[in-house]
């Protein structure tokens, strides 16, 4: 087993750190609901997961996944941008995770864009309790991609020292636009 992560590993790895059973958690790009179904086990039954996506095939992927996994009493599957995430979550979130691009095996010209994603990572940040973390991983190959990495990144530089940690994890030697992961953790003041 590899010692270095790829960028969606370490995402995974740092919310195993983060979520425990009873936890709340939200999937902003729900797509064929892999990170779904990772955050129903980690919150459990007494759990809670939102998870978003815009195309209405992501979602029945998502749910039939969740049903073959027993895991759909704790998720509500939300059919909207990420950008409305403040309309239909609660607070005191443990982790948000986000996989920026396009549905893998789906439509690629519908993809995340830099204009929806600052929206709802704001709002996934003012919703995130003390000592929680959102994970971002980018793909920036897609159109727009790379804008929409720049537009995150120079976000994430910007905020408050005292009250967030952020990382930026990226793969330095592979070609053709390898994901990176921006994750960003919610000090406890």
């Amino acid at each position: 087993m590899p010692v270095i992560c790829r960028p969606l590993e370490m995402a995974r790895t740092m919310v195993m750190n983060c979520l425990a059973s009873g936890d709340k958690a939200v999937d902003a790009t729900a797509g064929n609901g892999r990170d779904t179904v990772f955050l129903a086990r980690l919150v459990g039954a007494s759990g809670k997961v939102w998870a978003f996506d815009i195309q209405k095939c992501a979602l029945i992927n998502t749910a039939r996944l969740l049903e073959s996994e027993n895991l759909s009493n704790q998720v509500t599957l939300v059919e909207s941008g990420h950008e409305h995430l403040s309309h239909h979550v609660e607070d005191n979130l443990g982790v948000v995770m986000f996989n920026l691009g396009y549905l893998p095996g789906g439509d690629h010209s519908v993809f995340t864009r830099p204009s929806t994603t600052l929206i709802a990572l704001e709002a996934a940040l003012k919703s995130l309790r003390q000592g929680g973390i959102v994970t971002l991983v980018i793909y920036s190959g897609h159109p727009g991609g790379k804008e929409e990495e720049v537009a995150l990144l120079q976000y994430a530089a910007s905020l408050n020292q005292a009250k967030f940690t952020v990382l930026h994890y990226r793969m330095l030697n592979q070609v053709n636009n390898p994901p990176s992961l921006l994750a960003i953790e919610k000090l406890a003041l």
